[in-house]
């Protein structure tokens, strides 16, 4: 028997990040990947490259944040309400070295209404290099176009 339902959560998380990442060139300009979406969170990763260290000789935050912000959006954004952030802090707690695949892995803390708040965790394998955390606000309107449907047999 076939006939059409609404997506499941997982599967509308997978085509809101995909809408996204069509456009997000931010993203994959800095050569992040998604490595897991689902409903209320989103893993992307990223190598750190020779133009994201400093002086230091570590990776600049500033591409730390980027690829925390950017899991953060994807994982507020899981739910097909537009989504954008309202405030994000980081915490550095080790530096990010040159070749260190970045992972960062956001998870909804809470949504109600149109606020939410997310946590991020970006580490380098086992060590953790920062911790962040989101506040979003929905801006109405959605990624998916209503009424999108899931063939199943």
């Amino acid at each position: 028997m076939s006939g059409e339902t609404a997506l499941s959560p997982d599967a509308l998380a997978r085509a809101c990040a995909d809408a996204m990442w069509q456009d997000d060139r931010a993203s994959q300009g800095l050569g992040m990947q998604i490595v897991e979406i689902g409903p209320g969170r989103a893993a992307l990763q990223m190598t750190v490259q020779p133009h994201m260290v400093n002086g230091h000789g570590i990776a600049h935050g500033g591409f730390i944040f980027t690829l925390a912000d950017s899991a953060f959006a994807f994982a507020c954004n899981s739910h097909n309400d537009r989504t954008v952030a309202a405030q994000g802090s980081i915490s550095f707690i080790r530096p990010g070295k040159l070749g260190d695949v970045l992972v960062a892995r956001a998870h909804e803390v809470s949504r109600s209404g149109r606020s939410g708040i997310y946590d991020v965790r970006v580490s380098a394998g086992d060590t953790v290099i920062a911790e962040f955390r989101g506040h979003s606000r929905s801006i109405g309107g959605t990624l998916v176009p209503a009424g999108t449907t899931d063939a199943t047999s």
